[in-house]
């Protein structure tokens, strides 16, 4: 498993993959929080806290993570190696879980620089550094949860199809329903609250407030279980058709 994150997370920087996406997360979170008037503008929010900022991450998480996913598997069966990897003393769990774990971590590095908006943001309050860490750091945490999940959508749309382009809309829409839709089923049926608390939104918030609640974890770790899970069920069935 170890040579598969390895391998398949340099291959991230042997080519322009990784540090695109890297500097697009950048560029883009930084025009929409500092520069673009509107909604997600720091500078218009009035409040010295990034709240604005955790919430445009989700939306840019949607698009980038189905870009470097998409081909985690159909890269692998285009090319012909996905049978050349399942030969060697390797199993589909660890070839998926390595694959997996280099994109979270890709993606865990294109956060890490965000965290000087903290010191940015913190000198902008009439108090310096007067910033709620507990609910700051919390987010940063959902946001890796986020990123959990969304990979892991990611890496099950590659199984089920070989066309690059499918996988990322696949992953994309799934993502999208997942974090957004939930929320948007609620509004047309008031009574029934607990349609809510199944998509992403409602526990990446509850976890956003600075509370770790043992639930909104399990809910995220279940879903990320659950894609993978049907990853592994998706490529089986694949190598069981040769």
């Amino acid at each position: 498993m170890r040579a598969i994150f390895l391998k398949e997370f340099n291959s991230f920087f042997s080519g322009l993959t990784g540090y695109l996406v890297i500097a697009l997360f950048l560029l883009l979170s930084g025009l929409f929080v500092f520069v673009f008037e509107g909604d997600f503008n720091i500078l218009d929010y009035g409040f010295a806290d990034l709240t604005p900022f955790f919430l445009i991450v989700p939306w840019l998480f949607i698009f980038l993570i189905p870009a470097i996913t998409m081909r985690s598997l159909t890269n692998e069966r285009d090319l012909g190696t996905l049978e050349l990897l399942v030969t060697r003393p390797l199993s589909l769990r660890k070839l998926l879980l390595g694959k997996y774990l280099a994109a979270v971590a890709l993606m865990i590095l294109a956060l890490l620089p965000t965290l000087i908006y903290i010191f940015s943001i913190g000198q902008l309050g009439e108090e310096i550094y007067n910033l709620d860490y507990g609910s700051t750091f919390g987010s940063y945490l959902g946001l890796v949860f986020i990123a959990l999940t969304y990979t892991s959508i990611g890496v099950f749309a590659s199984t089920v199809t070989s066309n690059q382009i499918v996988a990322f809309l696949l992953a994309a829409v799934v993502s999208f329903l997942f974090y957004f839709g939930f929320e948007s089923a609620a509004t047309l049926f008031p009574d029934a609250l607990f349609i809510e608390k199944i998509g992403l939104k409602y526990h990446f918030e509850s976890i956003a407030r600075g509370v770790l609640d043992t639930r909104d974890l399990i809910y995220f770790i279940s879903i990320a279980v659950f894609f993978f899970a049907l990853s592994e069920i998706s490529l089986k069935q694949i190598l069981d058709r040769k």
